[in-house]
């Protein structure tokens, strides 16, 4: 499950390491609390190579009627996204980068309150999630939308949450872009253990309405 991310990286700076045209209509960062419905940054690929674009999180399939006709899909399981309806078309056309620095979970307690933690990759990094993107609709209502793909948590992510985003490392973007053909499949599975660390911070971000950059900050309980 990934239902909440960051993103602080510069728009030029995101063109510039993924080696992508950047689209005039980007979504405005720093955003310390982005949610699903957001505009998201987008790395496709096509004819004319690399764009950077803003998606809508939150893939439509093409037999909704409107983008809340159905369940709101911001993830997409990696084990059946070749077989689900919603993703197997995209899986095998039209995968994608979602770009972000971090990302947030949550834990719960028994007095069922909800304790957040902030995940970012240990390098400092920007994180490319793998995504898979479908266009709804037409003419004036015409989007293009995206949902993250996930997998099994490893063990050491595995401690708040049994599921992570999908991590693509650099040597492995083009794969899965489309770029060098075939075999994205076998990306399709946990992380290396050392690639993320997390901490605790505010249970402000529980708010869709919060933002700033103190969301971020290591929060001590203690």
């Amino acid at each position: 499950m990934c239902g909440r991310i960051a993103n602080t990286l510069p728009n030029d700076a995101m063109a510039q390491l993924f080696s992508a045209r950047p689209s005039n209509t980007l979504p405005e960062v720093p955003n310390f609390n982005i949610c699903p419905t957001n505009g998201v940054h987008v790395v496709r690929s096509g004819a004319g190579g690399r764009k950077l674009d803003p998606l809508r999180w939150g893939f439509v399939p093409h037999w909704y009627k409107s983008p809340t006709d159905g369940p709101l899909l911001i993830n997409a399981r990696a084990e059946t996204l070749a077989e689900k309806p919603a993703f197997r078309a995209a899986c095998r056309e039209r995968r994608c980068l979602i770009l972000a620095t971090g990302f947030y979970e949550w834990t719960g307690t028994k007095d069922g309150k909800r304790l957040p933690w902030y995940i970012h990759r240990r390098d400092q990094e920007p994180i490319a999630f793998a995504g898979v993107w479908q266009d709804w609709g037409r003419d004036d209502a015409r989007q293009s939308t995206c949902a993250i793909v996930t997998t099994a948590a490893n063990t050491h992510l595995g401690a708040i949450h049994h599921r992570m985003p999908l991590i693509l490392e650099p040597e492995n973007w083009s794969l899965w872009l489309g770029e060098k053909g075939k075999g994205a499949a076998r990306l399709m599975q946990p992380g290396a253990e050392e690639v993320l660390d997390y901490y605790r911070v505010r249970v402000e971000v529980n708010s869709n309405r919060a933002n700033g950059a103190e969301l971020i900050e290591p929060f001590d309980a203690e």
